[in-house]
């Protein structure tokens, strides 16, 4: 599709979203009370809201290559406070998916410039995971089991922030929720009971 088409695209949305509900885009001005909280890949085949049937409004959600969540991101730790001191949600998920790309280029060590200090972070994981991921046969085999390994990583990392830890304190309830997607036939899988 051509880039001026994005414009024309856009008001065939919003011209069918007024047709389905006249009063939606009303609504949405003042619906900004999510209950959860995205930490995804920015990836384009992985839509937070679209993948689990949500509309605008009801989650809230930050997204980066491999949905990496390190403590001196000061982009992402921001967006958690906000959705855990301002919004209030009650769930956070840190979503990865199957065939990551930055998890993949991590596993194969591939260099791509300055995205390659991002991805040191994914590398350190399959550092620590080393023989459980040396033990699989496949390249296949690794990448997938390394995309739910950094999942279980990032989630932990989103549990240990200053934020979370402070509002737990405080006895707020926030769950953390390690999730992964398949690509291949859309379903989401739970690496974990949240915490």
């Amino acid at each position: 599709m051509p880039f001026k088409d994005l414009f024309e695209q856009n008001r065939r949305w919003a011209r069918e979203m007024l047709e389905r509900d006249p009063h939606f885009f009303q609504r949405l001005e003042k619906h900004q009370h999510p209950k959860y909280f995205w930490i995804g890949c920015c990836d384009s085949r992985v839509p937070a809201n679209q993948i689990v049937n949500l509309v605008a409004g009801d989650m809230f959600v930050h997204r980066n290559v491999a949905n990496v969540v390190v403590h001196a991101d000061l982009n992402c730790l921001s967006a958690i406070q906000y959705a855990v001191e301002v919004l209030k949600v009650k769930h956070i998920i840190v979503c990865g998916h199957y065939g990551c790309g930055g998890v993949l280029s991590a596993l194969r060590d591939d260099s791509h410039g300055l995205i390659d200090n991002w991805l040191r972070h994914v590398q350190d994981v399959a550092v620590k995971y080393r023989d459980e991921l040396d033990a699989l046969r496949t390249e296949n085999e690794r990448h997938r089991r390394l995309c739910e390994l950094n999942v279980l990583e990032q989630a932990d990392n989103v549990t240990r922030t200053t934020v979370l830890q402070s509002a737990w304190k405080k006895r707020q309830f926030v769950r953390v929720h390690p999730w992964i997607y398949d690509i291949r036939d859309g379903l989401i899988h739970d690496l974990g009971d949240g915490r």
